[in-house]
């Protein structure tokens, strides 16, 4: 049995509330991370960063990995709504949407791969 009331600080419990984000967006966040949390997919992210657009063979040798992995890969990354493609007769493009936040890649993605190493952040 708790030994004090709740809530100890109602000032704060009402400043995290109000920071919170709702049940649903949580789950929407959760998802996108879900789909970031592959390292073929975030692998795939950076190098399209890095190049604008490739077709799938160029990004299996870039990334080292299978055609059939870059390629499941960038069908998640598709549907998740984080990249797109453009056909240039049989071959097929993918580039990161328009809009994708400069944020996530250069900071977020970057310092979250620091932390874990126990590197400070920049």
């Amino acid at each position: 049995m708790a030994d004090h009331v709740h809530p100890v600080d109602a000032d704060r419990v009402a400043r995290a509330r109000e920071r919170v984000p709702s049940r649903e967006d949580a789950v929407a966040m959760a998802d996108v991370l879900a789909v970031l949390a592959d390292p073929t997919r975030a692998r795939v992210l950076h190098a399209l960063d890095a190049v604008e657009e490739l077709c799938v063979g160029d990004l299996a040798l870039a990334l080292d990995a299978s055609e059939d992995a870059v390629g499941y890969a960038l069908r998640v990354l598709r549907g998740a709504g984080l990249v797109t493609n453009r056909k240039a007769g049989r071959v097929v493009f993918y580039r990161l949407v328009a809009g994708f936040p400069a944020p996530l890649r250069e900071h977020c993605l970057r310092a979250l791969v620091d932390l874990t190493r126990g590197e400070p952040a920049p």
